[in-house]
C-alpha cells in the first residue's frame, strides 16, 4: 500500500462522526481518499447533509494520520482498509463494520471457520469451566476455528487463554487503539495472542478511550465470526449487544442454558425462550448446528454419478463445510471470479446438488 494513499485513507476514517457506513457512502460517491479530501467541506455537507463536515479541519486531520502511520510502522501494525483484498469478507458483509482496521499479529482473519464466544466479566466456575471445555473439546476433534473475544474480563478472557492452550489462533477485537491494552491486567495474554493470533481495533492511537469504544467493538466481534456463543450472561450486558447484533447480520447465536434463578444464567435463558439463540450443551449440539459434522453419503453418492469440472467440485467441496454462503465469499475462497462461478453455480443447482438460498446465499442439498 502506498504510504500517500494509507494516510488519505487513515485520514478518513479519522473525520470525527464519520463512521464506516459513511466512509462507504463517500467511497462510493467519490471514489478514493483523496478525492474527498480534495473537496470543499460545503460540498460534502450539502451532499450527506450532514453537519460533521461544518468544521471538517483537513491539515488537522492529515497530521493526525501522518503521526498514525509512524506508530504503526515503529510497531509492526498492519492496516486493512475494508477495500484491501485481505480485508475481513465477513466485516464487509456488514455495511456499518469499521472501514479500518489495525492488525498487531500474523493469523488469518478469513479463517473458514471462526467462533466469537462471549459472556459475563463475573463469570462463574462453572461458566469458566464450561468455557475451556467447549474449546478444548473443539481442538480435540480436529477442529482449528479462529476464537474472536473482546479480552475483558470473565469469559472473554477464559475464551483466549483456553485457545492458547489448546493450540487454536485467537483474536482480540479492543475497544482502544493498540497502544494500549485495557485492562492492563491482561498485557501479557495480549502478547501471547499477538504471538498466536492477533490484537485488532478500529481505533487510532489518538482517538480518546471512552466507554462507547466497547459497546461499538461488540460489533465487530459479531461480524467477524459465523457464530456468536454466549456462555453466561446477566439478563443485560454486552454478550446480549453481541448476541443483538449477530442476529442483525443473520449470523448463528447459540448459548448454554442455565439453572433457573442464577443471576447469570437469566440472559442466556431469555436469549433461547426468544428464539434469539439455539440451545447447546455440547460441542456435538454446536457442530450439528453448524454442519459441522460428519458429512451425509447422500452428498457422496451423488457426486459418484455425477461428473464435475474442477472448479464444480472445489465449490462442492467449500460447501460441505458450511451451512450456507454467499457468492462473495465462495468467490474468495475458490479463487474462482464470480461472473465464472455464477454459470458454475447454475450448473450444480440444474443437476441438484445445490440450493439457492435468499440473500445470493447457496447451500448444499441433501446434508
Amino acid at each position: 500500500m502506498q504510504e500517500d494513499d494509507l494516510l488519505y485513507k487513515l485520514a478518513l476514517t479519522m473525520i470525527a462522526g464519520v463512521g464506516g457506513a459513511t466512509v462507504r457512502k463517500l467511497m462510493a460517491h467519490f471514489g478514493s481518499p483523496k478525492a474527498i479530501f480534495d473537496l470543499p467541506s460545503t460540498r460534502l455537507e450539502k451532499i450527506f447533509n450532514a453537519s460533521v463536515f461544518q468544521n471538517f479541519n483537513r491539515d488537522k486531520i492529515l497530521k493526525q494520520a501522518e503521526k498514525e502511520i509512524e506508530f504503526i510502522n515503529a510497531n509492526g501494525i498492519k492496516t486493512l482498509f475494508y477495500t484491501d483484498s485481505d480485508y475481513p469478507y465477513r466485516l464487509n458483509r456488514c455495511d456499518d463494520t469499521p472501514a479500518v482496521l489495525y492488525v498487531k499479529g500474523k493469523t488469518d482473519l478469513n479463517n473458514s471457520k471462526s467462533i466469537s464466544i462471549v459472556g459475563t466479566r463475573k463469570a462463574s466456575s462453572y461458566g469458566l469451566s464450561l468455557c475451556r471445555q467447549f474449546v478444548f473439546r473443539l481442538a480435540e476433534k480436529g477442529y482449528k476455528p479462529l476464537i474472536i473475544s473482546g479480552l475483558a474480563y470473565g469469559i472473554d478472557i477464559c475464551a483466549h487463554t483456553a485457545a492458547l492452550e489448546a493450540g487454536l489462533e485467537t483474536v482480540a477485537v479492543m475497544g482502544t487503539g493498540l497502544n494500549t491494552v485495557y485492562p492492563a491486567a491482561h498485557g501479557n495474554i495480549a502478547k501471547q495472542i499477538e504471538n498466536n493470533g492477533a490484537l485488532i481495533s478500529e481505533y487510532s492511537v489518538s482517538q480518546p478511550v471512552i466507554q462507547g469504544n466497547f459497546i461499538s467493538r461488540n460489533r465487530t466481534v459479531a461480524a467477524l465470526a459465523d457464530v456468536t456463543v454466549v456462555v453466561e450472561s446477566a439478563a443485560k450486558g454486552g454478550a446480549l449487544i453481541t448476541a443483538d447484533i449477530a442476529n442483525s447480520y443473520n449470523r448463528d447465536v447459540m448459548t448454554f442454558p442455565g439453572r433457573v434463578g442464577d443471576e447469570f444464567s437469566q440472559g442466556c435463558n431469555n436469549l433461547i425462550k426468544a428464539n434469539k439463540a439455539a440451545l447447546i450443551e455440547s460441542v456435538e449440539d454446536f457442530e450439528y448446528q453448524m454442519n459441522w459434522s460428519a458429512k451425509p453419503q447422500t452428498v457422496q453418492k451423488q457426486l459418484n454419478f455425477i461428473q464435475l469440472s474442477q472448479p464444480e467440485q472445489e465449490i462442492v467441496s467449500f460447501l460441505k463445510d458450511k451451512k450456507s454462503e454467499d457468492i462473495n465469499s465462495i468467490s474468495f475462497h475458490t479463487g474462482i471470479s464470480i461472473p465464472e462461478l455464477s454459470v458454475f453455480m447454475l450448473n450444480l443447482e440444474f443437476v441438484g446438488l445445490i440450493e439457492v438460498l435468499p440473500g445470493n446465499s447457496y447451500s448444499l442439498k441433501n446434508r
